[in-house]
């Protein structure tokens, strides 16, 4: 019993600290088994001196998905400014590896080519030419037109808001629990 009290005290800390109910914990506890291959952690999630864990547990795992909830109907329209403003920090944190408050184009660059990689399709100068022209408009967005020697320096979190201004962060950016039935008709 002492097990199972720990267990589901731990749970009820998990539901106070990212807003998943216990059944959603649980979804995504089987989810996170699968993944690491029923291991404590998942490893080798990036490669390279990025800075990133090698690993993360799964309290890790679940307090990175929480910023992938929807949007709550019960919000006010600032909540869900700050909700929003919270998922585009996350999202701006992924890009800047080295967290000094710039997305710099190396950068930019290497979460590019990182999702297209498993594209075999798209070779690398490909997907360094789509990140090197995402960068210019970036700079167009943020600060017009520039002089023929003027250097971009990357893209800060204020630029990142405004390039995101408009689009639809909240529904692009949220997990979706599918429940039972749905589960096994998708087998």
């Amino acid at each position: 019993m002492g097990a199972a009290h720990s267990a589901s005290e731990e749970v009820r800390e998990l539901v106070g600290k990212t807003g998943f109910s216990s059944d959603q914990i649980e979804q995504l506890h089987r989810r996170f088994k699968q993944l690491s291959g029923d291991q404590p952690t998942i490893r080798n999630l990036r490669k390279g001196p990025s800075g990133l864990a090698d690993e993360i547990s799964f309290e890790d795992f679940l307090t990175i998905m929480a910023y992938f909830q929807p949007i709550d109907t019960a919000m006010d329209e600032e909540q869900v400014q700050l909700c929003r403003r919270e998922k585009l920090r996350f999202l701006f944190h992924m890009y800047d590896s080295d967290s000094d408050g710039r997305i710099t184009l190396d950068e930019y660059r290497n979460v590019v080519e990182e999702l297209l990689s498993g594209n075999p399709h798209i070779e690398k100068d490909s997907a360094r030419s789509i990140a090197d022209g995402a960068m210019m408009e970036a700079a167009s967005i943020c600060v017009g037109q520039m002089e023929p020697d003027q250097v971009y320096e990357g893209i800060t979190f204020d630029d990142f808001l405004k390039i995101w201004q408009g689009i639809d962060i909240e529904t692009k950016m949220h997990v979706r629990f599918l429940n039972m039935e749905t589960m096994a008709l998708c087998h």
